[in-house]
């Protein structure tokens, strides 16, 4: 067999032992014949000839197979990645979850995708699959979803994908992010023509342990540690988050751990058979457990909660006590440096601030307020 397509010689021994790979079926029979099958077409007992034309007309399957031979590490966290990025069907999953909601492409519709360039977000990440019509490799690319319509010649671009870890380390203003799963990943670069291996390397350093624990939760296998399994657990200065009053975990969860605040999907509960009131979030990779940032945050909230509830009197116009509602809304929901300085009418204006601390507070800068007994 000669001008063989790529890969076929290598598809052809594979299929010594018989061959079945999304949606191509290839066995050598006893006889030297070959048994080939596809979606579109059932033949049997072809003649290597035959053979050769049969797959001469449906090479995407034989470079499907291919790439995907040479990618390897069947039922591995990347593996299943890449699939899941080029909407392949993931022979390991065993879990009817949201990010496998799609229907999986066969190959032939896969391919049409690909040579458009086929997407898919994670978090902030925007990831691009294309395809060498040539050969059949994919070739990746990652940027900020916020720039998917803006050119490559628009973006900085990046070579590297360990320059992931200077991207994602400060937000748009330069500070830092503590928390990488925020939704504060600042956009405006480009890393393109990756390969696969640089494409997951890349996403590990944006989003630490998504893909690995997605993964571990698609065959049935995350290990989730709930809030009193985490909290028994603390020592030192942490020790105290235990006694966290059960519905504050409940406030905690709400402001920590939603998709404004976390694009992880909280799967933890305050224990097993206890669910906290706040949805988990939409994301695509879970959340195990409680992460160091809201232990170290519950710690607050413990010594916080522990001092009792006083009764403070304090002289407001309607609109001051509206304002101070606003104030807290506008802090709470990141929403201070959006309000114009113009604005008056917003009671989280800056002026409007302003002018009620000089009107409300004493020249100590403490609120004007008296304790009453309860």
């Amino acid at each position: 067999m000669s001008d063989l397509p790529p890969g076929l010689e290598d598809l052809l021994a594979a299929a010594e032992g018989g061959l079945e790979f999304d949606g191509l079926f290839l066995e050598r029979a006893a006889d030297g014949t070959y048994v080939l099958e596809t979606p579109d077409a059932e033949r049997a007992e072809l003649e290597a000839e035959e053979l050769r034309t049969a797959l001469d007309s449906r090479p995407r399957y034989v470079t499907n197979w291919r790439y995907w031979d040479a990618i390897g590490g069947e039922g591995t966290a990347r593996r299943a990645f890449l699939r899941w990025c080029e909407r392949a069907p993931i022979a390991e999953a065993t879990v009817d979850h949201r990010t496998l909601e799609d229907t999986p492409l066969e190959v032939p519709a896969r391919y049409d995708a690909l040579a458009d360039g086929l997407e898919r977000e994670w978090g902030e990440l925007l990831v691009t699959v294309g395809l060498d019509r040539e050969e059949g490799e994919r070739v990746y690319e990652l940027r900020h979803v916020d720039d998917a319509d803006r050119a490559r010649g628009a973006l900085e671009v990046r070579d590297d994908p360990r320059e992931a870890r200077e991207l994602a380390t400060y937000d748009e203003d330069g500070r830092y992010r503590p928390l990488k799963t925020a939704p504060s990943l600042r956009s405006g670069w480009i890393l393109p023509d990756l390969t696969g291996r640089e494409l997951v390397e890349g996403v590990d350093f944006f989003y630490p342990a998504t893909i690995a624990n997605w993964h571990r939760e698609l065959r049935g296998e995350l290990d989730v540690d709930h809030w009193t399994e985490t909290a028994a657990r603390q020592t030192g200065i942490y020790d105290v988050i235990d006694e966290l009053p059960r519905e504050a975990v409940d406030w905690m969860a709400e402001a920590c751990c939603v998709d404004s605040q976390c694009l992880r999907r909280r799967e933890w509960e305050y224990d097993d058979g206890d669910a906290l009131a706040p949805e988990g979030g939409t994301g695509p990779f879970p959340c195990r457990e409680p992460c160091s940032l809201v232990v170290a945050a519950a710690r607050q909230w413990t010594i916080l909660e522990s001092e009792d509830e006083r009764t403070y009197e304090l002289e407001l116009t309607t609109s001051e006590f509206n304002q101070l509602a606003e104030l807290i809304d506008a802090v709470a929901d990141g929403r201070t440096d959006e309000i114009r300085e113009a604005d008056v009418g917003d009671g989280a204006n800056r002026y409007r601030a302003r002018y009620l601390r000089a009107k409300r507070f004493d020249e100590d800068g403490g609120l004007e307020a008296v304790e009453r007994e309860n």
